[in-house]
């Protein structure tokens, strides 16, 4: 749970707080939006406010996730990297998913190599605690390379048709992409997707194994669990 000590001094209840960044990591919606949306319901505040709330609480919520879900998700590991542009410069965009499509990792990297696979694995070892039960991804050649080095007994299947959990969790971060006109710098693309992914994590639901009654089900105890971490009054 968050400390309630992180609200102090803030002009804003908790409630509107923990509101707005839900907002802006939810859906795809600018500052802007955001600010919009809070002034329908009576709260006026500028987007710059909106800025300081997502980075600092953001950061707070997505890191209490990723505590509270290691070690539990997927043995089933799907890795894939995407090109992003970052003025006028090729980074990449590496992503591990489980089978279900929960973020596992994310890393921008200035590399599409064995050095960047490596480091993508020993992040998701390190996070993880253990290695997959299976590994799946394209056919770069720097994935196998880097399993046997850090992972030799794992299988490995290597195919671009069996890897689509992978490409298609990219997509949310290609409509912000958009929206926000694209990342300005490495190091701010990598704290957005840490924040994030962990906050999509959460209220991803896995809707084509799911009745309507069980997807509304997961979504309320996924929103229960949202007002725990943001250490929010029982409604």
């Amino acid at each position: 749970m968050t400390d309630a000590r992180f609200y102090r001094r803030h002009h804003f209840p908790p409630e509107v707080i923990a509101y707005a960044v839900w907002l802006y990591f939810r859906f795809p919606l600018s500052l802007r939006m955001v600010e919009d949306l809070l002034a329908e319901r009576g709260t006026t505040l500028s987007h710059q406010t909106v800025r300081a709330w997502v980075e600092k609480f953001g950061w707070e919520f997505a890191t209490t996730i990723r505590r509270r879900s290691a070690g539990k998700l997927g043995d089933k590991w799907h890795l894939g990297e995407v090109v992003v542009s970052i003025r006028g410069r090729k980074h990449w965009l590496w992503r591990a998913v489980d089978q279900e499509g929960f973020v596992l990792e994310v890393l921008v990297q200035a590399r599409r190599d064995r050095r960047a696979a490596l480091r993508l694995m020993r992040k998701l070892l390190t996070r993880q605690g253990h290695p997959p039960r299976v590994l799946i991804t394209d056919k770069l050649r720097s994935y196998p390379a880097a399993r046997r080095a850090i992972m030799p007994g794992v299988e490995h299947r290597s195919h671009k048709g069996l890897n689509n959990r992978a490409e298609n969790s990219h997509q949310p971060i290609r409509k912000r992409e958009r929206i926000m006109k694209r990342f300005k710098t490495p190091r701010y693309m990598q704290r957005f997707v840490s924040i994030h992914d962990p906050i999509a994590n959460l209220f991803h639901l896995p809707r084509h194994e799911m009745t309507s009654a069980e997807v509304r089900e997961l979504r309320t105890a996924a929103i229960d669990a949202w007002r725990d971490i943001a250490n929010l009054r029982a409604a």
